[in-house]
């Protein structure tokens, strides 16, 4: 378990977390550090495998994305020693049964760690959306609150105001 909080230490997992396709998903190049294996042998071990990984476990990146990813992670581009294939994108799933496969203990121990670093982001990701309800739901509150207190003021303003003068004499008159 050392040696696994050496490759990656605690919120590092969280940052290599990306969202492509609509899918939260880590890249080769990340697992395979983090499972302490070459991208080269990550990517072998998931073709002997392939019926382990369905589309929705493991997927490559178009030339658009990994351009696209590249330029927000800063990595080098192939003319400047960087990667000259498209990298792997891997679900939480895939990122699980990576470690299967690979079946090493730094692998199954950083599994783990991938495993809840999702589920924390999982976790954070519903309570912004709890607290993105709420937010709703009480500027709907406090709008219609508005249009009472405003009545209020206005009821106020109407009590405070002089009486009109009328030229009536008061008592009896003949």
């Amino acid at each position: 378990m050392a040696k696994t909080q050496a490759i990656a230490p605690p919120g590092r997992i969280e940052s290599l977390i990306f969202l492509i396709r609509g899918h939260r998903v880590m890249l080769d190049s990340d697992l395979a550090q983090l499972y302490g294996v070459s991208t080269k042998r990550l990517n072998e071990q998931a073709k002997r495998n392939k019926q382990r990984f369905p589309v929705d476990f493991m997927f490559r990146l178009t030339s658009s994305e990994s351009r696209n990813l590249r330029s927000q992670i800063a990595t080098s581009s192939p003319k400047h020693g960087g990667r000259r294939f498209r990298p792997y994108a891997f679900t939480e799933h895939g990122a699980v049964m990576l470690a299967s496969v690979l079946n090493s203990p730094v692998a199954v121990a950083a599994s783990i760690r991938v495993v809840r670093a999702f589920v924390k982001l999982r976790q954070f990701l519903a309570t912004q959306h709890k607290l993105a309800l709420k937010l709703v739901e009480l500027e709907k509150r406090l709008g219609e609150h508005d249009d009472e207190i405003a009545a209020i003021f206005e009821t106020i303003r109407q009590l405070m105001q002089p009486p009109e003068k009328t030229n009536r004499r008061i008592g009896f008159h003949g």
